[in-house]
């Protein structure tokens, strides 16, 4: 949680996962400034009252006596519906069907705002990391699985249900690459349909990708360093993962008219795997002349969650002047 000073008051901030809570108290104007203080605790994923109380807890920590009133702010792995607030996660199933926000903006008596953590994401890299000075913005996270945001003018879009962005899910898997010449099996997604792009793009993905095409079960980093060292097997998949995965990620960004694609997540930190996806995105986008790179590894490291959560509360604070 950061408590962020800006030009129009002060903003509370968080950053929570499956796995822990992030809370940093900043004392600067700039939310990518590095923090003074930092706190990270456990989520209580089981219990919605000790995950509740556990924010309590922190608020009382970190707030000062000037900053009772502030708004805080919360990005969470979880999808939020932007008319009801009720959320869905897999990673802290205590807050299925409940609207957390409402909840916690009673008990604090405080503004509280949640944020998909892939939509903080996606925002923090367009105000100040990779997608800085582009009109639209289209983050992509590729970690365990898929996610992403769409940020358009600085602000974030949520569309029905709060689930603009989320390029991982239909049924839109390639089941004949180019490079392959033979047909593949479409995977079963945990969201119910079958040939999604989450099923064979984040890191799990890539491993039953490399499965699929008749190779040993091998992890993603072994994947990967198997195709840097120049492997047969592990270059297959690489090439045909960044053919597969180029293809809903181009009809992404021709749909939303995204000029860059900032890169979060345990693959996006790859430089190299990037440049791949990259060279096979530009040859299916329209225009396919684009000056640079458009698909990028994020500026923000794990700290995006935290600084787009900053920037959605500074935003709320400047629409209600």
């Amino acid at each position: 949680m950061s408590a962020l000073q800006t030009e129009t008051g002060t903003i509370l901030a968080a950053d929570i996962g499956g796995s822990y809570i992030r809370m940093t108290a900043m004392v600067s104007s700039s939310p990518s400034h590095p923090a003074d203080r930092t706190i990270r605790r456990r989520t209580p994923t089981e219990d919605a009252d000790v995950f509740l109380a556990t924010i309590e807890d922190i608020v009382a920590e970190l707030a000062t006596d000037d900053q009772q009133d502030a708004p805080l702010a919360i990005a969470v792995a979880a999808s939020i519906n932007p008319d009801t607030g009720v959320t869905t996660t897999a990673n802290i199933p205590c807050l299925n069907g409940s609207a957390p926000g409402r909840i916690l903006s009673a008990r604090l008596g405080r503004p509280v705002l949640l944020l998909n953590d892939a939509d903080a994401f996606a925002l923090a890299e367009a105000a100040i990391g990779a997608g800085r000075n582009h009109r639209v913005v289209f983050g992509a996270v590729l970690g365990t699985g898929i996610g992403g945001g769409l940020v358009v003018d600085g602000r974030v879009v949520r569309g029905a249900s709060g689930i603009a962005g989320e390029w991982g899910h239909g049924p839109v898997a390639n089941q004949r690459p180019t490079r392959l010449g033979r047909s593949l099996p479409r995977m079963r997604c945990g969201c119910g349909q079958v040939g999604c792009a989450d099923t064979f793009g984040g890191a799990r993905g890539l491993e039953r990708l490399h499965l699929a095409l008749g190779h040993e079960a091998a992890d993603s980093r072994a994947i990967i360093d198997g195709w840097k060292s120049g492997r047969s097997d592990t270059a297959l998949t690489a090439e045909v993962w960044a053919e597969m995965l180029a293809e809903p990620l181009a009809l992404a960004l021709n749909t939303t008219g995204a000029s860059i694609v900032p890169v979060g997540g345990g693959l996006g930190s790859e430089r190299d795997l990037m440049a791949l996806l990259d060279r096979e995105v530009r040859a299916r986008i329209l225009p396919r002349d684009a000056p640079g790179p458009v698909v990028v590894p994020g500026m923000l490291k794990g700290n995006a969650g935290l600084i787009g959560a900053a920037i959605l509360g500074r935003q709320s604070l400047e629409i209600g002047q």
